[in-house]
């Protein structure tokens, strides 16, 4: 789910108000006039006159009117750097005051940085030193760039120029160590501060939301409420993020009774913190009687009621919010396209994303982009998600390391490979993300050793894997039978990268062995594990005895699962499976009939293919499809033509209990891989490639049949399953092996 947190951004600590030296004592007419114009200006063009007024009048050369003039130029709503320098450089003699406005200006500017080269200069003047409001604006550069080294020199010079305990300084410190990440510098200041105010508290409590420790947000909030510090509506901000981030929802709505029982003021952005701490914390009601009584909405207040009712899988509430909102901006809609792809509903999540590009004045961004392309990837969209690449090319939308990675999964899950392969290498920087797309689109095609091949170079450019990293490389290796390599990785996890293996590292190195054949190797690597073993490890060598029909050890493994997930029908139906291949057919009916009798139904067989940009999706048998009498009529002579070039039906796969042999096959021929390989024959042409999505594994006839067809129609055909692809080419699949 996308996050729309009304949380302000790191939390900037107030800046001092410093006076300026110069300011005249006596009172001048003349001067007390300029300086009023100057206050009134509106605009550049009226403050240059009031410039050109004082150079002709001699009022320019008054240090006070000069640099007032200067601080307008530089800070104002309207101000212009390269006018204010201009200025600043004709000002014959610059006090501290305008220096450190000069220091103020840069470091609020496009290029912080320039702030410290102002400060250089300052220091080489050898009238002025640097004093406590010069400092807090140089830290603030410090944060803005992330610069730990500089924060760090700044804060010895502070603390060398007897200002280090200064409350403003002290804080500008505290938000630069959390910028750039070092938290316990930023605790051990806020221990120096003798007297703290409430930006003190209300910058640690910001920082520990926004850099992952919410708790300790809200544990230091309960040191300031012990300690009688009056909170403002800031301090509420940070620490109903914090309760949104730790879904403590108790803890919530006694911070709501503290904004109403203290008058904190609530503007619309704290009003909007309340609103998104009950959405994520799943009180929608709550949620709702506060939006009902706001009188302010913003689209943040509209775009939160919509999340929250998405969390809850309510998008008809959802779709209303968005359907009534005054102003409908990318945010909005980013919202509930990505609540749809992440609950795995794609095909709804594709439709809002075409009624979006409908939509006039709306321009798609990063946050749209990617979660369309995983939206894309599920159903294996490719030729939108071909759209998609050409529209941030054509509109010159930066390629971070999000659309990067989500641009690599599609084409590798769409099963273009070479595509992937292309984006990957196009970019000159890839974070721990992009490699791992890489190596999990290797593995998902069953290019294990080229997946390895990857892991180790990515070690080269210094990225460091991460836990999603370990599971593809573990993936990449189950299904090319690389079962010494995955071994000594998995050793290597924590001892070599310290990353401590989870219950998915334990399923992928089970599927390793039982894939592989070495199931009582696997049955003792299960009794080894520190943590105890979760459905999908026993999942994972369930799967195993399948291909090895292994039914004793089958039946162990389903019994642990459905322990832990009683009502798991892949659990069902893949025993089942493994006692019809073993002919035990009594079993079969038993089993099916606890499935009936408790309301279990085996998820049907769907599979799905795109033509000119639609998704045409096929059920088993399915006769929903505007074109299934063609379909059926080119499938009836697909089956002939293979006949005739030797094809005999694998009557091993007919896994229900059917005694004609007729019937067997016509059970085969009505899978619905098979109905989207004929779609794909009557709707396209050679030389394009015919891609398929099938949403369980393949069986082993339809392996065949994609075989042969590739060769008598010497099509290219591409099959994506639940667990990998299949390449099928000129009567060959590229697959080390089937299963």
């Amino acid at each position: 789910m996308a996050s729309f947190s009304t949380a302000q951004p790191l939390s900037l600590p107030r800046h001092p108000t410093f006076s300026n030296p110069n300011q005249p004592t006596a009172n001048n007419d003349r001067s007390s006039h300029t300086i009023s114009l100057i206050d009134r200006c509106s605009n550049l063009r009226q403050l240059k006159q009031i410039h050109a007024q004082m150079v002709r009048t001699g009022l320019f050369s008054d240090p006070y009117s000069a640099s007032k003039l200067f601080a307008i130029s530089a800070l104002s709503h309207f101000a212009s750097l390269d006018y204010a320098c201009k200025v600043f450089d004709q000002i014959p003699q610059p006090n501290s005051f305008t220096w450190n406005t000069l220091i103020r200006a840069y470091a609020s500017g496009p290029d912080p940085l320039r702030s410290i080269s102002v400060f250089l200069d300052m220091v080489s003047d050898s009238r002025f030193g640097p004093n406590k409001y010069t400092f807090p604006f140089l830290i603030k550069a410090a944060a803005e760039v992330s610069s730990l080294s500089l924060g760090q020199s700044l804060h010895g010079m502070a603390v060398k120029s007897a200002v280090g305990c200064d409350v403003f300084v002290a804080n500008s410190l505290i938000h630069c160590y959390f910028s750039c990440g070092d938290l316990d510098s930023a605790c051990k200041v806020f221990t120096t501060i003798q007297e703290k105010d409430v930006v003190s508290w209300n910058s640690m409590i910001t920082g520990f939301v926004q850099k992952g420790s919410p708790d300790k947000a809200l544990e230091l909030f309960k040191k300031m409420e012990s300690e009688d510090v009056k909170a403002s509506h800031v301090t509420m901000v940070g620490v109903l993020s914090a309760c949104a981030k730790t879904r403590n929802l108790e803890f919530g709505r006694r911070v709501c009774s503290y904004i109403e029982e203290n008058r904190v003021n609530v503007n619309l952005t704290l009003a909007n913190a309340m609103l998104d701490m009950y959405t994520k914390c799943g009180s929608i009601e709550d949620a709702k009687r506060l939006f009902d009584k706001m009188e302010e909405r913003d689209n943040v207040t509209w775009t939160t009621m919509l999340d929250g009712y998405a969390i809850l899988e309510d998008y008809e509430a959802a779709r209303e919010v968005l359907n009534s909102m005054p102003k409908k901006d990318i945010v909005a809609w980013n919202a509930l396209i990505s609540a749809y792809e992440q609950n795995g509903k794609p095909n709804e999540a594709l439709l809002v994303f075409h009624e979006l590009q409908l939509q006039k004045n709306i321009k798609l961004n990063q946050i749209t982009l990617v979660s369309t392309l995983s939206a894309c990837a599920q159903v294996g969209a490719l030729e939108l998600g071909r759209w998609i690449h050409s529209y941030i090319k054509k509109h010159g939308i930066r390629l971070n390391f999000y659309v990067t990675s989500a641009l690599i999964h599609m084409y590798s899950k769409c099963g273009d490979l070479e595509k992937a392969r292309e984006v990957f290498s196009s970019v000159e920087r890839r974070d721990v993300f992009v490699w791992s797309a890489m190596i999990g689109g290797l593995a998902m095609h069953g290019c294990g050793n080229e997946a390895l091949d990857m892991f180790y170079k990515m070690q080269e450019a210094n990225v460091k894997p991460n836990g999603v990293t370990f599971t593809n490389v573990f993936c990449a290796c189950s299904h090319s039978g690389l079962v010494d390599e995955a071994e000594l990785l998995f050793k290597e996890m924590e001892s070599s990268y310290g990353i401590v293996p989870q219950e998915k590292h334990y399923a992928c190195i089970v599927d390793v062995l039982g894939r592989s054949g070495y199931l009582e190797k696997a049955v003792k690597f299960i009794e080894a594990m520190p943590i105890p073993p979760s459905a999908s490890v026993w999942g994972a060598l369930l799967g195993a005895c399948k291909i090895h029909a292994n039914l004793s050890l089958a039946e162990r493994a389903c019994t642990r699962l459905l322990e832990l997930e009683p009502r798991n029908d892949g659990a069902h139906v893949l025993l089942s499976n493994i006692y019809a291949k073993s002919g035990k057919w009594e079993s079969v009916s038993e089993l099916r009939k606890h499935m009936r009798v408790t309301g279990l139904k085996k998820e049907p067989g769907c599979s799905s293919i795109e033509i000119d940009g639609t998704i045409h999706e096929f059920l088993s048998g399915d006769n929903e499809h505007p074109m299934c009498e063609k379909v059926y009529g080119k499938l009836n002579e697909v089956m002939e033509r293979l006949k005739a070039n030797g094809y005999e039906p694998e009557m091993s796969q007919v896994l229900q209990i059917i005694d004609e042999e007729e019937m067997k096959e016509q059970s085969l021929n009505l899978h619905s891989e098979k109905l989207a390989i004929c779609y794909g024959l009557i709707s396209t042409e050679a030389p394009k490639a015919i891609r398929v999505i099938k949403n369980l594994r393949v069986c082993g006839d339809c392996h065949s049949v994609a075989k042969l067809i590739s060769q008598l129609y010497d099509r290219e055909i591409i099959v994506r399953d639940r667990y990998r692809f299949h390449h099928f080419r000129n009567g060959q699949c590229s697959c080390n092996d089937f299963w």
